[in-house]
């Protein structure tokens, strides 16, 4: 029990409950899966609830049984009612902060950014800071600012009205915040034709062509922050070290948005693909996790090698910019991320350390000139 994280929750609760009934089809809101989640990250301690209770009856019933302890915000006229309620909720959260240093981890349940800075105070006080949301009333401030935030509407056990339901995932890797809005069942510039839409099937085949792209970008991710936790750090990379590395980068990353039940079973299938090779780790069910050293990268290597003679000979040079392109057009599926590498240059150097090409920098094309002398 002494390595459990100890959780304090507080539930802005008015904020949640019309955030699902507005964006959610009307859907009730239920406590249980935010304490379902929570069960899996640790022992909650304390449970707590702000809101004018006069206005939901039937809530209070069901947080009662679930041991929640309802703090009474009377209603108010104007701004004022709103302030008491975000005020009294961010001052009791700092005084537990001080007052129980065992607790280690606190839960925000809202979307209103002006739990901004509550936020950034407790991570100033060492606490790690969850956040929960309903996708479509979170503030895109918020997310970025806690250690991990779950979305209300993609937990388990939240049935959404199908009329309301997504029909597709949005990627949100690049930038932590999603790309599309939520109802929005295809990306700009991807319209399904009328032709797609009559088509029976045609959907699911979207649908799952989108998951697959989901996949290739995850482990474009993945490789490059594996590379660079091999770089900055002497130890073995873990996958537990991995995951929280993830969450720094994108607090909203959840492997089942991308079909996994588990962290470990993203990481076998990124294995089987060789994007990453999975070793024993220092502890039992926390495997090591590195890029593979040979393979797919001298694959790569040869593939440039073999690029840049085609075009311009075993005496010519061709220049960095567009290279990529002509890549691309031998071998559909290269990624330099998915090998580890942060850019198409940085692919490009190693290549030349290998001995796989030559580069250099011609101030006359302003660009890099790669070669590819004969053996």
């Amino acid at each position: 029990m002494d390595q459990e994280d100890r959780i304090a929750l507080f539930l802005d609760y008015e904020n949640l409950a019309l955030g699902a009934r507005d964006h959610l089809g009307g859907l009730v809101f239920d406590f249980r899966p935010i304490a379902d989640a929570l069960a899996e990250r640790g022992r909650v301690v304390v449970r707590r609830a702000y809101a004018d209770w006069s206005f939901f009856g039937e809530d209070r019933r069901m947080l009662t049984r679930s041991h929640v302890e309802l703090i009474e915000i009377p209603q108010r006229m104007g701004a004022s009612r709103k302030n008491a309620a975000d005020i009294k909720m961010a001052v009791d959260a700092v005084e537990l902060a001080f007052e129980r240093g065992y607790i280690s981890t606190f839960v925000i349940c809202t979307g209103d950014s002006d739990f901004t800075p509550l936020v950034h105070k407790l991570r100033e006080l060492n606490k790690r800071v969850i956040g929960v949301g309903v996708e479509k009333s979170t503030s895109a401030l918020l997310p970025p600012a806690c250690d991990e935030f779950l979305y209300y509407d993609r937990l388990e056990g939240v049935d959404i009205p199908a009329s309301r339901s997504r029909r597709g995932r949005p990627s949100r890797l690049a930038g932590g915040a999603p790309t599309t809005e939520p109802d929005q069942a295809e990306e700009p510039g991807q319209r399904a034709t009328p032709e797609q839409r009559a088509e029976p099937g045609a959907e699911s085949r979207q649908e799952g062509e989108e998951a697959v792209r989901d996949v290739d970008t995850l482990a474009e991710l993945v490789a490059q922050t594996v590379a660079g936790l091999q770089g900055s750090s002497s130890g073995e990379v873990t996958a537990s070290t991995l995951k929280r590395t993830l969450l720094r980068k994108d607090p909203t990353f959840s492997e089942s948005d991308y079909g996994f039940r588990a962290f470990g079973e993203l990481l076998r299938h990124l294995a089987e693909q060789n994007v990453v090779e999975l070793t024993e780790g220092p502890a039992k069910g926390d495997p090591g996790v590195s890029l593979p050293e040979h393979g797919d990268r001298e694959v790569a290597f040869g593939l440039l090698r073999t690029v840049v003679l085609d075009l311009v000979g075993a005496d010519g040079a061709v220049a960095l910019s567009g290279l990529k392109t002509q890549l691309r057009r031998a071998r559909p599926d290269f990624s330099e991320k998915k090998l580890g590498y942060r850019s198409f240059l940085q692919f490009c150097k190693a290549a030349a350390t290998s001995g796989a090409v030559e580069l250099r920098w011609s101030p006359e094309t302003d660009d890099y000139l790669l070669t590819a002398r004969a053996s």
